[in-house]
């Protein structure tokens, strides 16, 4: 499909993620404008806060910006949505707006404060009538940074719900879909260069090296638009739906269901969406939520259900050492969910998602490769890439490299997951641990080393639901129980392909299934 076809039967949805990357920098920006300026014009009276409070904004700022969302979540002022996004976007954008108004007013030569005092100026008016008119150039251009700052890292908000072009950008790598990345990241940059130029006139009509320095008029026109900038804030801020960000399932009007930023998750949740629509319960989604956030959510009430596999539970969130039987495996999450977050297990959907060590189907076939072992003797000329979760896990690298006593050319390089299957289809690397179901696997002719010494535990899928939520809404157990056993590991391979080989809506495949199969 070109491009231009993708855009005439996208438009319609890039338009919204258009419209919720904008209203995520708009907000951000006037509500950082609303503290940073105050704390700088503060902090330029009070110089021995200067070091504290600039150096907590440095620090905020060097913060990895999905990490700072994992830590917000959990908390009162947090949770999943456009609430997260926005307090993160205000606190990377507080640094350049506090800093440049300090210097700002803290640059005004001392002979034009003293003859503005000789004339009769209190200090209130000082600062108003000379300091911040004679400081808007410099403001101005702290504003213009933090806005185009807010631009690009609102493309992370994509990964807690929170919407924006960052939803094309990431379900175009999961897809390996050049269409859906130029669609996230063209308007992105369009509206960076945007932002960066009319905020730059904007600063240049307030310059007064440029001999048109704003006077108490100028002043009062910028507090205008001040004012219709919290206006237009305010309309935005009531606008969106999902600003309160924690489930309402305990009133009985919503069941929110949450998913990993893969294919397979999403067509997961999808499913048990559907299935509950079916059955009249309300449903919002709140899918593709990176690394370690759709647990975060779940525990502390942001969402009620999504599908998780047990060997990544019962060695990644519970840190337990692998083990090879299933049955244990999964009668140890049920008590550890049980007693610790008080979430109930869901049934196996009948489908285990291990991890999938791969190589180019050429290689293979090449080479006579059919088990991990068989690869040892290659290895040492090979270059491995893995994802960000594989290498620090008990399951993951350090114990496969003993198991196996692999080595490699160089040290394995640690890369998103969806990256490393297009990095090793495009021969960058010539191994990688990815997912056993993954439908790119056929799509990218890659080839699935048996692991010939069972190393990996069970990686049964199954739905986690907070139990509170399981009492109040009974149709989520006749869901999970109609599911229970009802996907094979064929099964969830042609779905993953529909959407990441056909590039079709995980909805639309979903939906099918469900009907296929008489649900």
């Amino acid at each position: 499909m070109s491009f231009w076809h993708f855009l005439q039967q996208n438009w319609a949805e890039l338009f919204v993620l258009i419209r919720e990357h904008l209203i995520l920098v708009f907000i951000s920006i006037f509500l950082a404008l609303v503290i940073g300026i105050p704390t700088g014009i503060l902090l330029s009276r009070k110089r021995n806060l200067q070091g504290p409070i600039l150096g907590v904004a440095n620090v905020l700022q060097t913060v990895p910006s999905l990490a700072l969302f994992g830590f917000l979540i959990p908390l009162p002022f947090g949770g999943i949505g456009a609430r997260t996004a926005i307090v993160a976007l205000v606190l990377y954008a507080l640094l350049p707006i506090i800093r440049n108004t300090v210097t700002g007013i803290q640059s005004v030569e001392r002979s034009v404060r003293e003859a503005a005092v000789a004339m009769g100026m209190t200090d209130w008016q000082v600062l108003w009538r000379v300091e911040i008119p004679l400081a808007l150039s410099v403001i101005l251009t702290g504003v213009r940074v933090a806005t185009v700052i807010a631009v690009g890292v609102t493309t992370i908000a994509g990964l807690v719900g929170a919407g924006g072009l960052g939803v094309y950008i990431f379900r175009g790598l999961r897809q390996y879909d050049n269409n859906l990345l130029l669609a996230g990241a063209a308007p992105a940059a369009l509206m960076a260069l945007a932002v960066d130029f009319s905020l730059g006139v904007i600063e240049k009509h307030f310059s007064v090296a440029a001999g048109r320095g704003p006077g108490t008029s100028r002043l009062q026109k910028l507090g205008v638009a001040a004012v219709a900038l919290a206006f237009i804030s305010v309309v935005l801020l009531s606008y969106r739906d999902s600003w309160s960000g924690r489930s309402s399932v305990a009133s009985g009007e919503r069941v929110v269901i949450g998913s990993k930023d893969f294919t397979e998750s999403i067509l997961l949740s999808e499913i048990a969406a559907q299935m509950l629509e079916k059955r009249n319960q309300q449903v919002v989604r709140q899918f593709e939520l990176g690394g370690n956030l759709p647990h975060e959510a779940l525990v502390s009430g942001q969402i009620d259900l999504y599908p998780e596999y047990t060997g990544t539970s019962y060695t990644a969130i519970f840190h337990h050492s692998p083990i090879s039987d299933p049955r244990a495996v999964y009668e140890q999450l049920k008590r550890d969910y049980a007693e610790q977050f008080a979430v109930e297990v869901g049934p196996p959907l009948g489908f285990e998602n291990t991890f999938a060590i791969l190589i180019r189907g050429a290689d293979a076939r090449r080479l006579n490769l059919k088990t991990i072992s068989d690869a040892i003797p290659h290895a040492r000329q090979w270059r491995a890439g893995f994802g960000p979760d594989f290498i620090p896990r008990a399951d993951g690298y350090p114990g496969l490299a003993r198991a196996y006593g692999l080595k490699f050319a160089t040290e394995p390089r640690d890369m998103d997951l969806s990256l490393t299957y297009i990095a090793l289809a495009s021969e960058k690397v010539d191994l990688i641990a990815g997912n056993s179901t993954e439908g790119r696997i056929a799509t990218l002719d890659l080839f699935q080393l048996e692991d010939d010494r069972r190393y990996f535990p069970p990686y049964e899928a199954v739905f986690l639901v907070r139990k509170d939520t399981l009492a109040q809404v009974s149709e989520i157990n006749q869901v999970l129980s109609s599911l229970g056993g009802a996907i094979s590991t064929e099964d969830m391979r042609r779905l993953n392909y529909e959407v990441d080989g056909k590039k079709r809506a995980p909805a639309v495949v979903a939906s099918e299934w469900i009907q296929r199969n008489g649900f």
